[in-house]
């Protein structure tokens, strides 16, 4: 953008006659009252306002993901807390399939939804709402014929592998759900309602609990329980969402019949890519991590990295959820040619960012102890080993709110190259270095080391693109 496109901008008060404008041009006399939840003005407040629920969301999405283990790890075994580790990255996998079609495809309708394209942007989120659907299916089923080598290479042995079947299975069968669910919840933000993805988030999560509570405990199902209970949990959200988004005609996106369009479904998975490679990135490094720590350490070891990645992901959700939670007002500035509403949510965000990487990396090494004592009583190896690699993994909390901030904003500028290749790097290339090569030096405090030096380097990484890109999308 020219810089006296951006000041022609900036001079300019609200978006009133841009909104007549399209209104005029479309016939649609409720454009504006639909798109108005993103049209407002941007402050800290607003960011903070807007981005809330969906932070809650992933907070409470985080804590009753773990709850899990909880249960499990009380009241089954750390042996059985390590087979559900070995299929989290199952999991990770549905939820990435379901990241890259729920961002990737509302940073396209929420651009178009900017353009005043609102039909347009219909037929594109009903057609995307299709494919992965067809796509969660085949993976479900295919998983299910091929579960016993699946199994052997997620690291599963003798001694885990009934536990580690019992926990798969339900997962693979409701993998469409959590697909689903991942999809609704970023639409609800674009339809300016991230509250309902609050809501739908809690009940699902509450009903995961109480299912946890009477499959494993009263029920005595054991890791089958408690994989169950997880599934409903994520079924909830996606049909509540489905029934929402057919029957609702009031806010901008609702199903329509779809119209295909390979071009768009490939720029929707294309752009979402780096966010799928984020989740499927994590699924690789679990899965490293759990070999080399049964080598190294044996079950309790891989017990361990699962308490300290649950915790983790209690105290990083709050990241995840602010930029997922403000990417569709990014979009929407950016397909509204924006670029003073840009550059507000760009310096507010990094500020944001740092003072919540600050507070979250000094609230893990005060919490260590509590956190992991919630898995595993005090005194145990189980318990020592958690807690010291808690400690030492806390440094990366001052990193990766940076860099999951500028995957997320590439996304929603639909810049979906520059997103992957960050994600790619610092989710992948540099923790399978770090992983490889450090516990051969420092043993099982390589391991632990091995995430804060990835996000180091995702840092220097994210910096060079932030100066790169900022003349393309004048952001800064």
């Amino acid at each position: 953008m020219e810089i006296s496109w951006s000041r022609k901008w900036k001079k300019r008060p609200a978006l009133l006659s841009e909104s007549v404008l399209i209104t005029k041009n479309y016939g649609e006399s409720v454009f504006m009252n639909r798109t108005q939840v993103l049209d407002k003005n941007i402050s800290f407040g607003m960011l903070i306002r807007f981005s809330l629920p969906t932070i809650a969301s992933m907070i409470f999405m985080s804590i009753y993901s773990s709850v899990d283990g909880v249960f499990v790890s009380r009241l089954v075994g750390t042996s059985a807390l390590s087979a559900v580790n070995l299929i989290m990255p199952l999991i990770m996998f549905s939820m990435a399939i379901g990241t890259m079609f729920g961002s990737g495809g509302n940073a396209l309708v929420a651009k178009l939804i900017g353009e005043g394209r609102e039909q347009r942007a219909r037929q594109i989120f009903s057609l995307l709402i299709a494919v992965a659907f067809g796509v969660s299916l085949l993976l479900s089923v295919f998983g299910l014929i091929f579960i016993n080598p699946l199994l052997r290479f997620l690291g599963a042995d003798e001694s885990l592998f009934v536990y580690c079947a019992d926990y798969a299975r339900p997962v693979l069968i409701l993998m469409p759900f959590s697909v689903f669910g991942m999809i609704f919840q970023m639409s609800f933000i674009t339809v300016g309602k991230p509250h309902l993805g609050l809501i739908v988030s809690v009940l699902g999560g509450v009903t995961n609990i109480i299912l946890d509570y009477v499959f494993i405990a009263l029920f005595g199902m054991g890791v089958r329980g408690a994989a169950i209970a997880t599934g409903i949990g994520y079924s909830i959200p996606a049909l509540i969402g489905l029934l929402y988004f057919a029957v609702n005609r009031k806010d901008s996106l609702y199903l329509v019949k779809p119209v295909p369009d390979l071009r768009a479904v490939w720029k929707s998975c294309s752009n979402g890519a780096s966010e799928m490679v984020t989740s499927l990135s994590a699924s690789v490094v679990a899965l490293l991590l759990n070999n080399i720590l049964m080598r190294m350490a044996g079950s309790d070891g891989v017990a361990s990295i699962t308490i300290i990645m649950y915790a983790q992901g209690i105290l990083s959700a709050a990241y995840m959820g602010y930029s997922i939670g403000i990417s569709p007002l990014i979009s929407y500035n950016y397909g509204k040619q924006d670029s003073f509403r840009l550059k507000k949510i760009y310096s507010l965000s990094l500020n944001t960012i740092l003072a919540a990487s600050v507070i979250t990396f000094a609230l893990s090494l005060l919490l260590a102890d509590i956190l992991v004592g919630i898995f595993v009583p005090r005194g145990t190896a189980v318990y020592d080993m958690a807690v010291r690699g808690y400690r030492i993994f806390a440094v990366a909390f001052l990193f990766m709110g940076f860099n999951g901030f500028s995957s997320a904003l590439f996304t929603a500028l639909n810049n979906g190259k520059v997103s992957a290749i960050l994600s790619f790097f610092r989710t992948l290339i540099f923790i399978v270095a770090a992983v490889l090569t450090l516990p051969l030096i420092l043993g099982v405090t390589g391991v632990w080391l091995a995430i804060p030096l990835a996000e180091v380097l995702g840092v220097v990484m994210t910096i060079y693109y932030f100066r790169k890109m900022k003349p393309v999308y004048q952001y800064a």
